[in-house]
């Protein structure tokens, strides 16, 4: 049989992105198509993350398609590669920064900035261009969550201007007032301070060119989430909870606030941290402790995607203690810690595919 680029591209136009709903084709994914002899092809298969947990099966379902429109003998040179996708076109603040995801919870204690720090870590592991900011100026953890303690960011001229380089570490590039004050010295400053603290990290940083900015957002509703959304139109935000009543009752309020009609910033989905307790010599048991499924209920009832359960594992509390995040290590908190990056991934892809561009708030207090 002789193989044309047309019917390649036939055969492919069956397969499916099983989260975008369209086919390879029409969702322009299928790329550098070449006819090498009679029995091989070769092409590149452009996903829209190089988190995506759905890989292996695209990549198995095209091979399918091939074989049953051309022949079983057919032999095809896939190439499975990425180009993370985005809505912020022409951005004058950021330009280079694809997509802005914060992550939030209604309270503090619940793990969010380590929450932060892994999903930062798995998406760099993965091959996105990945930055942090931790945006809480009053209690800043990700210079020790990342032991880059004690550093300070190099400062360049650009235009006359000041211009902070982000300290990088395990490939992500952070960005954090722990940098900037002594490590024992409180922060006591207004909220206006803390605002503009910010909007510096966001416009006074080099931070080049990112797959994903991630904001570690503080505890609650303040002045730093509507500076946040003012300053940057946001892809999305990561709600994070505990299982507990109490923490559920506050990460409601956090999740509403982005779902209000003059903010209006899409939800990715509820993560649930501490979500049992799993002793490291039983590693296949798991207790409840806080309470079970109070972050799918939460999902459920504001009808956002779950991303899925972290547990409460002696493990993850060393590796925040001793700088080196848990998904850099093996075993069920890796995994889980993994799980969630593929989650916020497909969901970024998904809210792209589908939504419109978030608008920078207009809110007058």
């Amino acid at each position: 049989m002789n193989i044309s680029k047309e019917k390649v591209l036939q055969a492919l136009s069956t397969v499916e992105d099983p989260d975008l709903k369209k086919d390879l084709v029409t969702l322009g994914m299928i790329q550098d198509l070449e006819i090498i002899s009679d029995q091989k092809i070769s092409f590149k298969v452009v996903l829209t993350t190089p988190a995506c947990p759905l890989k292996e099966l695209i990549r198995m379902n095209c091979e399918e398609a091939l074989k049953k429109a051309l022949g079983e003998d057919v032999e095809a040179d896939i190439l499975m590669t990425s180009n993370v996708t985005t809505v912020r076109n022409d951005a004058p603040l950021l330009p280079n920064v694809k997509n802005i995801i914060a992550i939030a919870s209604g309270k503090g204690g619940v793990g969010k900035s380590t929450c932060s720090s892994n999903l930062a870590v798995a998406l760099a592991k993965s091959g996105a261009k990945v930055g942090l900011i931790d945006a809480d100026i009053f209690g800043p953890s990700v210079p020790t969550m990342f032991n880059v303690e004690g550093e300070q960011p190099a400062i360049k001229q650009e235009n006359g201007k000041n211009i902070i380089i982000p300290i990088e570490q395990y490939g992500v590039k952070l960005m954090s007032i722990g940098f900037l004050t002594p490590a024992e010295n409180a922060v006591v400053w207004r909220g206006p301070m803390a605002s503009s603290a910010l909007k510096q990290f966001i416009g006074d940083v080099d931070w080049g060119e990112l797959d994903y900015l991630l904001i570690d957002l503080p505890p609650g509703t303040s002045d730093i989430h509507l500076t946040m959304v003012q300053t940057l139109p946001v892809t999305g935000a990561v709600i994070v909870t505990t299982p507990q009543k109490v923490a559920l009752a506050d990460a409601t309020k956090a999740l509403t606030m982005f779902k209000q009609a003059q903010i209006n910033v899409p939800i990715l989905g509820v993560v649930e941290n501490m979500a049992y307790f799993t002793p490291a010599e039983l590693p296949d048991n798991k207790y409840y402790i806080f309470g079970q499924g109070g972050g799918r209920k939460l999902s459920e009832k504001y009808d956002v995607t779950y991303l899925g359960e972290i547990p409460l594992v002696q493990g993850i509390r060393e590796s925040g203690d001793s700088g080196y995040p848990a998904v850099l290590k093996e075993g069920v908190m890796a995994e889980a810690f993994s799980n969630f990056a593929e989650g916020v991934a497909r969901q970024v892809a998904i809210r792209n595919a589908a939504a419109s561009k978030t608008e920078v708030v207009q809110v007058k207090v």
